[in-house]
């Protein structure tokens, strides 16, 4: 265990393990199985790639997409660590290189995609030394996770064909049920489960309820603006979305991408490899992208659509904050969005359990407590108190007796008899002379106008919060239509009273805390000597992340390769003067002491 702390440092620069890593280390070089939940960016990779470099043999590594395999491919490169990937992107030239190197011992880490695993089961594996098989983004596996891929069911071969290989299944996302379905599908012996804390109190978490198009773009730039080279990904529901949206923020004058399944896959390689090298601030995109970067200084994601599960949800904001800094999220919700979703799920395959998903990540959005709590307990991790980093915490939501706009909306439901969509009762409501008002007479309703005082968009907001709360169903079978449950009849007929949500349209952006801007910082530990934290000097930073980005186009790298932007911090606090204390900053190993050492320090003493 003396080796694996000493490889932690020299290649990776930490002095010492995260919660779990050094057990589910030592569990996979005592040749166990195990089963390895841990939320993004809490130190995963690590959890088998150290087993890889002091166990004989390669590790074989399945990922799903190219383009996370090149990243992590690049990380450990960067870090002095001999890697490779076999892929459908690699020339007969790079394969037959990377088949020598694994047959001579000397490539610790081979990165492969599930098909062509199962390609070279009989070949190319059949001939090494494989020292454990790691399965990434493992809820791939599960019918009942966000992301099923029928490519990964197959992965149950492995101790059939290698049955003295450990095997290792990672991911960041998995309920209960999903993790009974991993450790089923896989044929896992006796395997070790192993669950991280979910908790990523980096990050910020907020919810922009019922705002319109013009509004959230509004919001967008306000907030985009305070965040001046802070690179963010905007996750939009449909394509027409993410290109409406990067065109406006083009207009804004800011740095944008679009990026979705519809681009061709050269379109999507240049956009992604784009905003990898900080070409460009901000990717407009479907969940189609994501899975598949490693980039670590992610500083926002918004959420222009409600995403469809808290799964979903959770691996997207994930993407922010790989390195531990601080990050934002906002996630925009509104009726139109719920809607679609149902919609979807109607006609999908299994419709009772997106019902339910849908459901949740709903709760999630209309939250009167604490969001982070609400998510930790989705994953079965309980907290005894509010995170004081969500919008809930920091400013609770307002009620108000909204009793009577509730019947209001209901009356006009009832007189029209439950066969009308929410576009129309906000119509009778608004007194609105609609083609579809006129053609059914409904302006002779008594409810006609009844709610001429209050937005469409408030109204919309009002109907999303009855929907909510159980007082209004959407027939998906009938056309959307809208019908009133029980409870909504007795709120109708003045049984019940109701407590409504005051709707916040509000597009600025509140000032930055001070505590959002900087970092937790240990001292410089040299043997004989400790080297106290000073105050962060952001102009430094600034000059630091030039010089990083300078030496990263330098070798074609993302800047985040060279170091993450936690260890740009850590500089611009520590400041240190000499190669020996640069080496001992957390996140900088032996390998970028000795490659970076001099050009870091010596800005640091032209600066001090």
């Amino acid at each position: 265990m003396q080796e694996i702390r000493e490889i932690l440092k020299n290649y990776f620069g930490y002095h010492s393990f995260r919660p779990q890593q050094e057990d589910i280390i030592r569990n996979v070089m005592e040749g166990r199985d195990s089963l390895v939940l841990m939320p993004t960016g809490g130190g995963k990779s690590l959890c088998y790639q150290i087993p890889a470099l002091v166990m004989k043999g390669t590790a074989v590594v399945i990922s799903p997409l190219i383009s996370l395999m090149r990243d992590q491919v690049e990380a450990l490169r960067a870090n002095g660590i001999e890697a490779a990937a076999l892929n459908s992107g690699n020339d007969l030239t790079d394969d037959t290189i990377i088949r020598r190197k694994c047959l001579s011992g000397d490539l610790k880490l081979l990165y492969v995609s599930p098909e062509r695993l199962l390609n070279e089961t009989d070949f190319l594996l059949k001939t090494i030394n494989i020292s454990l098989f790691a399965i990434d983004e493992a809820h791939c596996i599960s019918q009942w996770g966000h992301d099923f891929r029928p490519e990964y069911t197959q992965l149950n071969i492995l101790h059939e064909r290698f049955p003295n290989v450990p095997v290792m299944a990672l991911t960041a996302t998995a309920d209960k049920v999903t993790r009974q379905d991993i450790l089923k599908q896989l044929n896992l012996r006796d395997p070790k489960v192993f669950i991280s804390s979910f908790d990523r109190p980096n990050l910020s978490l907020s919810v922009k309820r019922g705002m319109n198009a013009k509004e959230k773009l509004k919001y967008i730039f306000n907030f985009i603006s305070q965040r001046p080279q802070e690179s963010g990904i905007i996750y939009c529901l449909s394509r027409k979305n993410t290109e409406k949206v990067c065109q406006d923020l083009m207009r804004f004058g800011i740095h944008a991408t679009v990026y979705h399944a519809g681009l061709t896959t050269a379109e999507r390689n240049r956009a992604q490899e784009a905003f990898k090298q900080d070409q460009v601030q901000v990717v407009c995109a479907t969940i189609a992208f994501g899975m598949g970067i490693d980039k670590s200084n992610v500083r926002w994601i918004i959420h222009y659509n409600l995403p469809r599960s808290i799964e979903s949800f959770y691996q997207e904001i994930g993407r922010a904050g790989r390195d531990g800094a601080p990050a934002d999220t906002v996630l925009f919700y509104n009726l139109a969005d719920v809607i679609t979703l149902r919609s979807f799920a109607e006609e999908s395959g299994q419709k009772q359990v997106n019902y339910e998903k849908l459901d949740r990540m709903q709760e999630y959005a209309e939250s009167s407590v604490c969001r982070r709590r609400i998510l930790l307990n989705y994953f079965g991790e309980e907290t005894a108190c509010d995170c004081g980093n969500c919008d809930v915490c920091e400013n609770p939501p307002r009620r108000f007796d909204g009793t009577i706009i509730v019947q209001k909306a209901l009356s006009a439901v009832a007189r029209a008899d439950e066969q009308i969509r929410t576009s129309t009762i906000v119509e009778i409501l608004k007194g609105m002379l609609s083609p579809n008002v006129r053609r059914f007479h409904y302006q002779e309703m008594k409810t006609f106008g009844a709610g001429k005082d209050i937005s469409t968009q408030d109204w919309q907001d009002y109907l999303l919060q009855m929907l909510h709360m159980g007082f209004i169903e959407i027939a998906y079978d009938q056309q959307n239509v809208v019908k009133i449950t029980r409870q909504g009849w007795d709120v109708l007929h003045g049984k019940m009273k109701v407590q409504m949500a005051v709707v916040d349209r509000n597009t600025e952006q509140p000032k930055r805390k001070k505590r959002e801007l900087h970092l937790e910082i240990p001292s410089i530990r040299i043997p004989g000597m400790e080297k106290p934290v000073g105050e962060e000097d952001p102009k430094l930073f600034e000059a630091l992340r030039a010089l990083r980005k300078q030496l990263a186009d330098a070798q074609g790298f993302p800047a985040y390769i060279v170091l993450s932007d936690k260890v740009l911090h850590s500089l611009a606090a520590l400041k240190p003067a000499t190669i020996e204390e640069f080496g001992m900053v957390s996140g900088i190993g032996e390998f970028k002491k000795k490659k970076y050492g001099e050009e870091f320090t010596a800005l640091i003493r032209r600066y001090k």
